[in-house]
């Protein structure tokens, strides 16, 4: 009896699978259009295209010697007015409150100018995002930048981590799952490669009536497309 209704369990599980046909585009993982938002000249470029990337190494830099030499000011007043201020503490319960506070406010807008102009010296430092791959550029040492027009200077994704987004007919929504195996192969590719799915999108797209998924994938060229069967159920 045992063996008879193990025998069942498995004949249900093997019909109720199913092997649900989808195509996919490969793309980056990660994806990014980076473009400078202070005004300025170009005076650096120091990556092109190909260049593989560490999260926060400056790609570009804008000419900044009057915002350096703001910050360079905002430090020296913010210097004097905290030595002023720690004066003051010394003899606080000596001295007026509203004296007191006077050294305070202007302790604490220096502290806050010196954040200002330290904020726009940054940002005439173009830096990546993440760890990665500049596959386009469109900036060169001489240009000028306005930040209130930004423009994509550089194109930056992921080195190897790609997902492919699936699509699959509207009416398997209630069987496709996260988890579920997905078997495919790469145009003009003839291996078999294998993932799961991570994400499945929560609508159908009302032109061709289709649903999107996303499966981790490694090392494909972006752009590449192909097709295979989502295994559902005993697929897992």
């Amino acid at each position: 009896m045992k063996k008879i209704l193990l025998a069942l369990m498995i004949f249900t599980s093997l019909t109720q699978a199913q092997e649900i046909y989808a195509t996919f585009n490969v793309e980056a993982a990660k994806s990014a259009n980076l473009a400078f938002t202070a005004s300025g000249i170009v005076k650096s470029v120091n990556v092109d295209i190909g260049s593989v990337v560490k999260k926060n190494q400056t790609l570009a830099t804008l000419g900044s010697d009057d915002i350096r030499a703001m910050l360079e000011s905002a430090k020296t007043t913010y210097k004097y007015a905290k030595r002023d201020l720690d004066r003051q503490e010394k003899i606080k319960k000596l001295i007026d409150a509203g004296k007191f506070d006077a050294y305070a406010s202007r302790y604490e807008k220096a502290k806050n100018a010196v954040a200002y102009q330290k904020a726009l010296y940054d940002k005439t430092f173009l830096k990546a995002p993440f760890d990665g791959i500049i596959y386009e550029k469109a900036i060169e040492v001489g240009d000028a930048v306005s930040g209130l027009m930004l423009k994509t200077v550089f194109k930056i994704q992921s080195l190897r981590e790609r997902k492919l987004i699936l699509e699959f007919d509207q009416k398997y929504h209630n069987d496709v799952k996260v988890g579920d195996r997905f078997e495919y192969k790469v145009d003009g590719d003839t291996k078999t490669y294998s993932g799961r799915i991570t994400k499945i999108y929560p609508y159908a797209n009302a032109n061709n009536r289709k649903i999107k998924a996303e499966v981790k994938a490694k090392d494909f060229t972006v752009g590449l497309f192909g097709d295979g069967y989502i295994l559902t159920n005993s697929g897992k």
